[in-house]
């Protein structure tokens, strides 16, 4: 069997090296001896291992102080491994090291030594269109998972312990070395989760979670559009640093004679053949319900808008003017067929055709010859 190396040699650090200097000379070893850099270099891989073993031991003060008082020996606990040496964290923190080298910072969620905050809820939630405009509250039943009280989350049964799981020894995955690539995958005998629990809770059958609901009521805000997702904080799934958030997708459900667009409304209105020639007044349903009335000019067409300035969608605090967007009257001229028209509106609209193409027929007949 190879003998191996002094740790603090391998590193290149004397023993009363700080924490930091060890850290330093890790980053130094690993972007000199990574794989990837050293193609052609067959010995790369071993020494790149060598060395992120190395840190991964001094790092740790309980695994230092053991190197340092018995060696090797009192850290191996079977042919060529070490106890706790996690080939996955050994990755993990070279990540890490390498996100500092080159100024970036950890990965989001990675809260090492620190409590976090139990999980998001997302949830869809459909609104009318007259409650998206003008803003509602809701009674909303959430369902999510929670520790289960018999077990206190560990999914053992009362008085017993999971164990940890002796093929990937705790860790949750197994790695290989495919030439010069180090391949990690979660570990088939725990399913990833670094341990095993021999008796289950007989309440949540070993999972740890039993299913919990709660009613939490939501304001939605007037303006709100589809797809847009409101956050409800504090109103998720509880964790240790405190609970997470509600976030609710919003959908829209359509409203008849409407159609929205932003922070403005379209409706059509029909108007009679005459209100289109003539010009009137006519009333114009609105989404809010107030009596809503507009002004015809003579001769409208169809196709013709009308915009109702303020009579729109209120517009979401903070965006664009403030206010309401606009209503557009779509005008439609109503065209009555001819098997609708009564034989005195046939006449009339005859009367008209001939006066307004310039046959008036006012010349009167000529008497009919009296009979003898």
């Amino acid at each position: 069997m190879e003998e191996r190396r002094d740790l603090y040699e391998v590193l290149g650090v004397p023993k009363t090296a700080t924490a930091e200097e060890i850290r330093k000379a890790y980053r130094q070893a690993a972007l000199k001896h990574h794989p990837d850099r050293n193609s052609g270099d067959p010995t790369a891989a071993a020494r790149f291992k060598e060395a992120t073993e190395a840190f991964q031991i001094l790092q740790d003060d309980e695994k230092r102080a053991v190197y340092d008082q018995y060696g090797f020996a009192g850290l191996e606990s079977g042919p060529g491994g070490f106890p706790g040496v996690d080939i996955g964290d050994i990755f993990g923190n070279f990540q890490d090291l390498f996100s500092e080298f080159f100024g970036g910072s950890p990965a989001r969620g990675r809260q090492r030594g620190g409590p976090r905050r139990g999980p998001d809820i997302r949830i869809g939630e459909r609104l009318s269109m007259r409650e998206a405009a003008f803003g509602c509250k809701r009674e909303i039943g959430l369902r999510y998972p929670a520790p289960c009280q018999e077990c206190h989350g560990t999914g053992a049964e009362a008085g017993t312990q999971p164990i940890a799981c002796t093929t990937c020894r705790g860790s949750g995955h197994v790695s290989n070395a495919r030439g010069f690539v180090m391949f990690t995958a979660p570990c088939p005998a725990c399913r990833g989760e670094g341990k095993v629990i021999k008796s289950p809770c007989n309440e949540c059958h070993g999972s740890g979670q039993r299913e919990k609901s709660k009613k939490i009521v939501v304001a939605f805000p007037a303006g709100i559009d589809e797809g847009q997702v409101l956050r409800v904080p504090g109103q998720g799934i509880p964790g240790p640093a405190g609970a997470g958030d509600v976030l609710v997708q919003i959908e829209i459900e359509p409203e008849a004679g409407f159609e929205r667009h932003g922070a403005d409304l379209a409706t059509k209105i029909k108007v009679s053949f005459a209100d289109a020639i003539l010009g009137a007044k006519i009333n114009v349903p609105a989404l809010d319900d107030e009596p809503l009335e507009i002004e015809l000019p003579a001769g409208t067409q169809t196709g013709h808008v009308v915009q109702v300035r303020g009579r729109g969608i209120p517009r979401l605090e903070g965006k664009g003017r403030g206010g309401r967007g606009a209503l557009h009257v779509v005008i439609e001229v109503d065209i009555p067929s001819g098997a609708s028209m009564s034989a005195r509106a046939r006449e009339l609209v005859e009367q008209l055709r001939a006066e307004m193409s310039g046959d008036s027929g006012d010349e009167s007949p000529e008497p009919k010859a009296a009979r003898g």
